[in-house]
């Protein structure tokens, strides 16, 4: 049976975790670089290698906005781009040492921004914190593997006006 919870407390914690991101990402900033950059970086860096494609759909931005944003970091030295190995066509991003080492400075800093934070709450309320840790690991697989599941759905047709909905690639 689906558990039922008060809409209210929901939108809080929806909010406080949005504000604690949020607060981490601006007291562990890079200088010269913007939230969008650096959640690039963090994406390749976590992948390894990764298709321009697959990141649009991961950082939740458009081809041309990506493009762009790749284009700064691999200026910056901190990303390659070249051609997928399987595919001559398709474009995949990697990582360079210095992007490496950004990337590791930036994880430690927010970790002890955050680590800082917890610290200085009244007690008890850090241990309580990390009780939930399991839950909210729970929840954040939970909704990757629902993003996942969307970007895998076949398209529908559905949106182009006079045309009936049809799966790609079904035949018509």
């Amino acid at each position: 049976m689906a558990q039922q919870l008060d809409i209210d407390d929901v939108a809080r914690l929806r909010i406080a975790l949005a504000r604690i991101s949020r607060a981490v990402d601006r007291m562990s900033n890079e200088a010269g670089f913007t939230r969008t950059q650096l959640s690039v970086l963090g994406t390749v860096a976590r992948l390894k290698s990764v298709g321009m494609g697959e990141l649009a759909e991961i950082e939740g931005l458009n081809p041309t906005m990506l493009s762009r944003v790749v284009g700064q970091l691999e200026d910056a030295g901190l990303i390659t781009r070249g051609s997928d190995e399987a595919d001559r066509r398709s474009v995949r991003v990697g990582l360079t040492a210095a992007g490496r080492s950004l990337q590791l400075k930036l994880r430690k800093r927010r970790t002890e921004v955050f680590a800082r934070q917890l610290g200085a709450l009244p007690a008890g309320q850090a241990a309580d914190l990390l009780d939930a840790l399991p839950a909210m690991e729970a929840l954040a697989d939970q909704m990757h593997a629902g993003l996942r599941s969307q970007r895998t759905a076949p398209l529908e047709a559905a949106s182009v006006p006079g045309r009936r909905a049809t799966p790609l690639g079904a035949a018509r």
